[in-house]
């Protein structure tokens, strides 16, 4: 039997600190030894975390402390580099961290850490002998899975992205467009042509595509994403259009063959839709072709395979451990 990682949780409140949670006390490789959040200390998990009674009898606490194999942040933007600054933590204590604190690599060295950019289908090797892990954007993962073959096959130039979102997207704190009565029957755009994922999504095709520019408006190509505000709990659909003269046959193997050793994703023949991947670590991928523009459709759960999920898929990796354990999840369907 494998031996259990001890493992500590950093601002375990929120969506994905739940979501965290939820997978990690199934999972049959971890133990949770502390799940630190300072306004909920001395409350039951199940208190904040409804979903969770019955489940577990773990507590908030305050609790910090280095005899962990794995800490997970889960804190805002900002806070991660911050907690770590401020905070004595043992070299030997791997680091996953949510926020998008070091996924760029201008920001990924912090004092003796060095982070890697957790993407396995991109970075899986590298991933495998990391310390440290900058996990993904939810909209970079879903984005990402829909291109990188292309980047790899260096077929990419101008791209013209949309997607949607559900309201988990923006977190638990309420503002005015996460309200019911805002989201119910609403979508809208935000953010547009300035998301804060584009930066990192450049990064990874410029890896696979060289010419490809390493930060948005470079020259020789450009992503333009307009993210929307959908009427829904979770989930990301992405549809992503790019021109290529390639067949659309030709296109099909390409996408699988890049993805036959990535267990989460999948390559459909046919119209994938939201609810194929919502409760579970899947990202699906469908192509469509029309002269000479492709379009990609991908679909991501922005809190597990955009979030949590991926965030135990790395631990999984850099442990040695199957990717996949803890995260045979059936998508609610139905």
């Amino acid at each position: 039997m494998e031996r259990q990682l001890k493992i500590g949780i950093i601002g375990g409140a929120g969506y994905t600190g739940g979501e965290l949670i939820r997978l990690l006390i199934n999972h049959p490789n971890a133990e949770i030894t502390f799940i630190n959040s300072k306004s909920n200390a001395g409350n039951n998990i199940s208190k904040v975390h409804r979903d969770l009674i019955g489940e577990t009898d773990l507590q908030f606490s305050d609790d910090l402390h280095n005899d962990i194999d794995v800490l997970f942040l889960c804190v805002g933007h900002g806070d991660a580099k911050k907690f770590l600054e401020d905070n004595v933590i043992d070299e030997k204590v791997k680091i996953i961290d949510l926020s998008q604190d070091f996924r760029l690599a201008h920001s990924s060295q912090l004092a003796t850490r060095s982070f890697v950019y957790g993407l396995p289908e991109l970075n899986r090797e590298q991933i495998k002998s990391a310390c440290n892990i900058a996990n993904p954007g939810c909209f970079a993962t879903a984005i990402q899975l829909g291109l990188l073959p292309l980047a790899k096959a260096g077929l990419l130039n101008d791209i013209y992205t949309t997607g949607i979102t559900g309201s988990t997207g923006a977190g638990q704190s309420l503002s005015n467009t996460s309200h019911f009565s805002w989201r119910e029957n609403n979508i809208q755009a935000y953010k547009t042509l300035t998301h804060q994922h584009l930066g990192e999504i450049h990064q990874s095709l410029h890896q696979l595509q060289p010419d490809f520019p390493n930060s948005p408006l470079g020259v020789g190509g450009d992503l333009s994403f307009v993210p929307w505000r959908g009427d829904f709990t979770r989930g990301i659909f992405i549809s992503s259009t790019v021109k290529t003269d390639k067949s659309l046959e030709e296109l099909t193997k390409l996408y699988k063959d890049f993805y036959a050793d990535h267990p989460f994703t999948s390559v459909s023949d046919d119209a994938i839709f939201l609810k194929q991947v919502v409760n579970n670590n899947k990202g699906v991928v469908q192509l469509e072709k029309s002269g000479n523009k492709l379009v990609v459709h991908s679909a991501i759960d922005n809190l597990l395979k955009g979030a949590s999920g991926q965030a135990v898929q790395n631990m999984n990796l850099m442990f040695g451990i199957d990717e996949t354990v803890g995260l045979r999840l059936k998508a609610n369907y139905f």
